[in-house]
């Protein structure tokens, strides 16, 4: 499920998760708490951004929504591209809609637009130019997996696929067997190889007022005991720890609703 940095560099594959919230001060005592970020001024473009960093690497993004967007919290996962403005108009002819630029981010650092697919899921795109986005992965406190949440991947694996160009790959049988449901309708994203993303289609399962979109996963030490950390912080846990192939993990909310995945690592 861990990807390398080497591999999240290449165009399609998820290279930043980035969140913007409502108190960023807030927002930052919680993360802070739960993962040890440490957080630095980022891009202003957008109003007030920090980055977040963990032992002096950079591992994520935290943003506050002006005062009169009252708009749902949500993490946002981003793609990397080697030109942003080339994959803006390749998402628009694939039937997706570019939301938000593509437009330069402060200090030369990148540039970026907002997108979503045909279903709705939105993300982000970003051209490293300084900042290629996150420096590690796949330690406790760091994302280590990102997964697109859809009704069937059918609807929208061929628009990834276009896109991005992700070779795509279903479970096999054994994977299917260890899974809670065998009939589960996934997909893996790989490029040149390496797996760097999934999606999971959930059928006529309700996507409770999310609809379709990109979850991020965080790593952890110990599933239970951030559990625990989180209800302590004031968030809230969606579906309780349990076992799974790719470890124990639990789907958790912090205190502004913003829904991510923890995931034990060993």
């Amino acid at each position: 499920m861990t990807t390398e940095a080497a591999t999240r560099r290449m165009p399609g594959a998820p290279c930043w998760v980035s969140l913007l919230a409502h108190s960023l001060p807030t927002t930052q005592e919680f993360y802070g708490a739960l993962f040890g970020w440490e957080f630095r001024p980022g891009p202003q473009h957008f109003g007030p951004y920090a980055r977040a960093f963990l032992d002096g690497r950079e591992v994520a993004g935290v943003g506050e929504l002006a005062p009169d967007r009252n708009l749902p919290v949500a993490w946002t996962t981003y793609l990397a591209s080697d030109d942003a403005d080339v994959t803006a108009e390749q998402i628009r002819c694939c039937g997706g809609t570019v939301g938000v630029g593509p437009l330069d981010a402060d200090d030369d650092a990148g540039r970026m637009a907002i997108a979503s697919d045909p279903q709705g899921a939105i993300f982000g795109i970003w051209q490293g130019r300084t900042m290629m986005g996150t420096a590690v992965t796949g330690e406790p406190g760091t994302p280590v997996w990102n997964e697109l949440v859809t009704q069937d991947t059918a609807s929208v694996g061929p628009f990834y696929e276009h896109v991005f160009g992700f070779e795509t790959e279903r479970p096999t049988p054994a994977d299917a067997a260890a899974s809670a449901d065998p009939d589960v309708d996934y997909l893996t994203l790989h490029l040149k190889g390496h797996a760097v993303a999934g999606i999971h289609g959930v059928g006529n399962a309700p996507l409770r007022d999310r609809g379709p979109h990109w979850m991020t996963y965080f790593a952890v030490p110990h599933t239970d005991a951030a559990v625990r950390r989180v209800t302590e912080l004031g968030g809230h846990t969606l579906t309780p720890a349990h076992d799974s192939p790719h470890g124990r993990r639990a789907t958790v909310s912090d205190t502004e609703g913003a829904v991510f995945t923890i995931v034990e690592q060993s």
